[in-house]
């Protein structure tokens, strides 16, 4: 591997106020730069409770900034301290802002939000940008609803941020999948920013153990994972009630809750899976990996790390994706089972236990996605790295100016002034 005498400095951002996607998406692209040239340091900034629980390559560190949770009314709370989420999210940007002043990097790359979470990351992308670092925002294959990315973009203010801030733009999926900037009104210099990576491939560590918790699971089992766990329960519902309904499915199954699902829904689960000799349950690992490649298939809500994961271990799968608050997953798993990649249950026709069932029964003649040849699919860790070597290869952005603030003639400040304070910044 090259080295240096300089480090090479990589920002990761990561807003994470809920779920696991996130965090698992940087962690997979930090451990590959790392792993590629050992002069790289990779830095990541989240939100996540749940990143101290990985396991990171050398190189790796991260600053866990105060979270914030979502509420039922779409508003964001204080996720931990007493204090209210306008001090905490004013918290959240002098954090973020001052680690990018502070640790320097030679590239920042910002996950799926273009200005973080209510505006928290601007202050730093204009502080960055003063000084020449480039700037990549890095979005999964599928956002949203065209439409409805378009009036969420619209109402952040999220165009001039991509045209005058942004150095490049990398979709860390494939065009012929899903083009998730469909419906946006973009000009021509953004579109000419966007980089179609391909897929994250994701491998095992050197030491995957399964948990002991299934360890003596008897026989081929079925992998049902709902990711986080916070909407996950009609999904692990409908896979017991299948199994309390038809005694004929030919396999048992590893259910992995997710750290975010509730304690009672849990509890509930557990005592219902208890009556089943081949059905095994856990809250979290921080491998997933190694439970999916022992399975025998696997049923999951199909959000992006999961998918990545089910095409990186060959697996045959069901994906049982929601429709709320986002259409992302109905769009990706549509997308991939009208290839044959993966099939597909549709929640919103009604979660009837035979349907389910039928579909366990059916999983061992499913076919696998390497059946499916689709050039590129799993090429984006190699191409994101690709990428960032082309943008270490200049030299380090010393700071123009350690005080640098949003000035008044801003592009994105001036568009919008309230973004200079995210705390107040419309969502």
């Amino acid at each position: 591997m090259p080295t240096s005498s300089r480090s090479k400095r990589v920002l990761i951002y990561s807003h994470d106020s809920f779920g696991l996607g996130h965090v698992s998406r940087c962690r997979t692209i930090a451990n590959a730069l790392v792993d590629a040239d050992q002069s790289v340091s990779v830095l990541i900034l989240s939100g996540s409770p749940m990143i101290g629980s990985y396991e990171f390559r050398s190189g790796i560190d991260f600053v866990r900034v105060p979270g914030v949770v979502k509420n039922v009314t779409g508003d964001y709370d204080s996720a931990n301290l007493r204090v209210g989420v306008e001090h905490t999210l004013e918290m959240r940007t002098r954090i973020i802002r001052d680690t990018a002043d502070i640790y320097r990097p030679d590239l920042f790359i910002v996950d799926k939000e273009p200005l973080g979470l209510r505006g928290e990351v601007g202050p730093a992308l204009r502080l960055l940008k003063d000084r020449g670092t480039p700037l990549v925002l890095g979005l999964r294959d599928v956002m949203d609803d065209p439409a409805a990315l378009a009036q969420e973009w619209e109402r952040k203010n999220v165009v001039p941020a991509l045209r005058d801030l942004y150095d490049e733009i990398w979709i860390y999926g494939l065009p012929q999948i899903n083009k998730p900037m469909t419906g946006i009104e973009l000009p021509p210099s953004v579109r000419h920013k966007m980089v179609y990576t391909g897929y994250l491939r994701r491998d095992l560590p050197l030491h995957a153990d399964i948990p002991h918790e299934v360890g003596d699971i008897d026989g081929p089992f079925i992998l049902v994972t709902a990711g986080g766990g916070g909407d996950g329960e009609d999904l692990i519902d409908w896979v017991l009630a299948a199994y309390e309904a038809d005694p004929h499915i030919p396999y048992g199954a590893v259910i992995v809750f997710g750290p975010f699902m509730s304690a009672t829904a849990r509890d509930s689960f557990r005592d219902r899976a208890e009556k089943f000799a081949n059905i095994r349950t856990l809250t979290f690992t921080n491998n997933l990996g190694a439970l999916m490649k022992r399975a025998a298939g696997v049923v999951a809500m199909g959000g992006y790390n999961t998918f990545c994961e089910i095409l990186s271990f060959d697996k045959k799968a069901i994906i049982v994706p929601r429709t709320r608050p986002r259409l992302e997953q109905f769009i990706r798993a549509r997308a991939a089972r009208n290839i044959g990649l993966i099939e597909m249950l549709d929640a919103e026709k009604g979660r009837d236990p035979q349907a389910m069932a039928t579909a366990l029964r059916q999983l061992p003649q499913q076919g696998v996605p390497s059946d499916v040849v689709v050039p590129g699919l799993l090429d984006g860790l190699g191409n994101v790295w690709r990428l960032v070597a082309k943008q270490l290869m200049h030299p380090h952005r010393g700071p123009a100016s350690l005080g640098a603030v949003a000035s008044a003639t801003d592009p994105i400040a001036a568009a919008d002034p309230v973004l200079g304070s995210p705390a107040r910044a419309r969502t």
